[in-house]
């Protein structure tokens, strides 16, 4: 069967997510609503949403979980023909605390020794990555195993060499590194494939260890990136090209919900607005106003836009349509 082209590719790992129906102490929740959960799936839900053609790899379990995420795969419009289902391993899951103050939640992870963390270079379609324009990629999923790792620069230096472009959020996850040392070493080196890249400025300083958002940008457009655009939370955003430098004012939030997805929803904004061939400074806003959208809802995904919903916000994107 000939393979679909695509706007974006990605790859990661997507887990049942278990949030607690009340606010407080995770521990004292007695009832859960189930959802589905993960950085790079929730960049291709938002994607997707807008009206890209999306295509997610992974490895789920054979199990209720597994069908789980690939029914939720489905009712997003998001390709999953390359999707493996495991027969030896599980499919993860988290807990997630409910915080009505606006407060970050709490999350434990059941996720070692799950079916994604066995993705390897043996997961690698040369003809269905190479279907996509666009490849996305985090720095989730090259923490979860050494041979995820392993996949992930394989990806980036296939797509590269045939020309796509290459988007990367380092969505740090120190845990799941045996050292920031080599998280940031590894994590640095996956970032210079990228085009773009999408560091959160604690994470800019924990990879680079350089303060400002300035120098931050800098060592990544020093090692190959055509722009980088650094996530300030209520400060906006600060844009660096070689030849444009910007902070771009956040979007006005009304309440503060759930701050989780906030950074994925910011690439979904960044991603869709350049596959559109606008400006840098428009995927910057874009990007600031579906992340303040993400926060406002509570859930990983649920407040990512359609393309209506994205149209029709009263955001700052009103003045470039």
């Amino acid at each position: 069967m000939p393979v679909k082209s695509l706007d974006v590719v990605t790859y990661g790992e997507a887990m049942a997510m278990f949030v607690a129906s009340e606010s407080g102490d995770l521990a004292k929740a007695k009832s859960f609503v189930k959802r589905a959960a993960g950085a790079e799936l929730n960049v291709a839900t938002g994607l997707a949403r807008l009206g890209f053609r999306v295509g997610w790899v992974s490895r789920v379990g054979r199990d209720s979980f597994g069908r789980f995420v690939l029914e939720t795969l489905a009712s997003e419009g998001i390709d999953s023909t390359a999707v493996t289902i495991d027969e030896r391993y599980p499919t993860a899951f988290q807990l997630k605390s409910r915080n009505d103050d606006g407060s970050d939640p709490e999350i434990e992870y059941f996720r070692q020794g799950s079916a994604a963390s066995q993705l390897s270079i043996a997961d690698y379609r040369p003809e269905y990555f190479q279907a996509a324009r666009h490849l996305h990629l985090s720095g989730v999923a090259p923490a979860i195993s050494a041979s995820s790792l392993e996949l992930a620069f394989h990806i980036a230096g296939e797509m590269r060499a045939a020309g796509k472009s290459i988007s990367f959020d380092p969505n740090l996850r120190p845990t799941l590194w045996r050292s920031r040392e080599i998280m940031a070493d590894r994590l640095n080196a996956l970032a210079s494939y990228a085009d773009w890249v999408l560091p959160g400025l604690e994470e800019g300083r924990i990879l680079t260890g350089l303060a400002s958002p300035h120098d931050i940008a800098g060592f990544y457009l020093a090692r190959g990136a055509s722009g980088v655009i650094v996530k300030l939370g209520s400060a906006g955003a600060y844009l660096r090209t070689a030849r444009q430098e910007a902070t771009i004012p956040a979007a006005p939030v009304a309440k503060v919900v759930d701050t989780v997805g906030a950074g994925d929803g910011f690439a979904v904004g960044v991603i869709s607005a350049l596959l559109e061939g606008r400006d840098a400074h428009f995927a910057a806003t874009r990007g600031n106003l579906i992340g303040a959208m993400a926060i406002q809802v509570s859930g990983d995904s649920e407040g990512l836009p359609t393309r209506k919903q994205l149209v029709d916000c009263n955001g700052p994107l009103k003045q470039h349509r």
